[in-house]
């Protein structure tokens, strides 16, 4: 009788020792607005496997691709409030917030993608990311997005004039908007997840985005010209909200979060990087004509952007990512 009493008392105890550590579990939900077979979702699908590794299954990452929680500022918004732990978003949208990320949205001031890949990870980089303190959030580190690209429905653009006239999409960023006024666009800011229905009706003439955005959001299906302008280097923040990450992680686990962090960003750089190589060809199979434009117009024709702007970014701030990369 003792030993079968002692027996259930054990069952008891591992039980009750099981329901404590289920309960210990860490689930992070982390929102985008971009394809599941996108590289933000590859790439976050690598960290998340990553931190389940490293923590025996006790650090889970929930995922929500496709804008399912809205948009990139409802999704800044969200982490920024605590309602939602963790975001993947392009620099831009954080111009609503800080001015620290605007240097990256100058047009063509990243020449050399992996000496810029120093600076971000450096201690420059820290300070831009650190920017993001005050409003809650912790920014983990800057990964892939890629050089932006040129596509519309009307004409080849070969040159600034061909924009003339032309109804492009762009995210809400004061120097995007500068950018395609000053070379005779439209301006049109708009949520991404309703750009495709917009290039479908006609809203809007074309959009901007990298290659591996244009190739996963299907744009060659509602997108005749394609132009390698690569006018924006389009950075992605990996955000999560202060309090989860100072109160709701031990230290250990933020050390795990940090590490499996740095290689999933490594990893995502390098798969997007790899992915752009083919890209070009696959839209020129499903049917888009490629034009490769004179880029020396495009800068000069941008430069009073840089004049515009250089208060708000910072004159040292340019000069010192554009010092980085010599």
């Amino acid at each position: 009788m003792k030993k079968w009493l002692s027996l259930f008392v054990i069952c008891l105890l591992l039980l009750a020792a099981g329901s404590a550590f289920a309960a210990d579990k860490i689930v992070v939900r982390v929102a985008h607005t971009i394809a599941p077979d996108s590289h933000y979702n590859k790439g976050l699908e690598h960290l998340g496997q990553l931190l389940s590794e490293a923590s025996n299954g006790q650090m889970e990452l929930q995922i929500f691709h496709s804008a399912q929680l809205g948009s990139e500022r409802d999704a800044i918004e969200g982490v920024s409030m605590g309602t939602l732990e963790m975001t993947l978003i392009s620099s831009a949208p954080l111009a609503n917030f800080t001015n620290a990320f605007l240097v990256f949205d100058l047009p063509f001031i990243i020449q050399d993608r992996q000496k810029a890949y120093e600076y971000m990870d450096g201690p420059e980089g820290k300070k831009i990311l650190d920017s993001v303190l005050s409003k809650g959030m912790v920014a983990l580190g800057i990964w892939e997005n890629g050089f932006r690209m040129l596509t519309n429905s009307k004409r080849p653009v070969a040159v600034p004039e061909d924009l003339n006239g032309l109804k492009i999409r762009l995210m809400e960023n004061p120097i995007h908007v500068g950018t395609f006024k000053t070379l005779g666009a439209y301006p049109v800011p708009m949520p991404f997840g309703e750009l495709f229905t917009a290039l479908q009706q006609g809203t809007v003439d074309g959009q901007e985005n990298p290659l591996i955005i244009i190739s996963t959001s299907k744009f060659a299906e509602v997108q005749k010209y394609l132009s390698l302008t690569g006018h924006f280097y389009a950075p992605a923040i990996l955000l999560i909200n202060k309090d989860f990450w100072e109160k709701k992680l031990t230290d250990e686990q933020r050390k795990i979060f940090t590490e499996a962090e740095l290689k999933a960003r490594k990893w995502e750089r390098e798969y997007s990087m790899e992915n752009e190589k083919k890209l070009v060809e696959s839209l020129k199979a499903q049917g888009m004509e490629i034009t490769e434009p004179d880029k020396a117009k495009f800068f000069e024709a941008v430069q009073p952007v840089y004049k515009e702007f250089e208060e708000k970014v910072g004159k040292e701030a340019i000069q010192k990512l554009i010092d980085a990369q010599k």
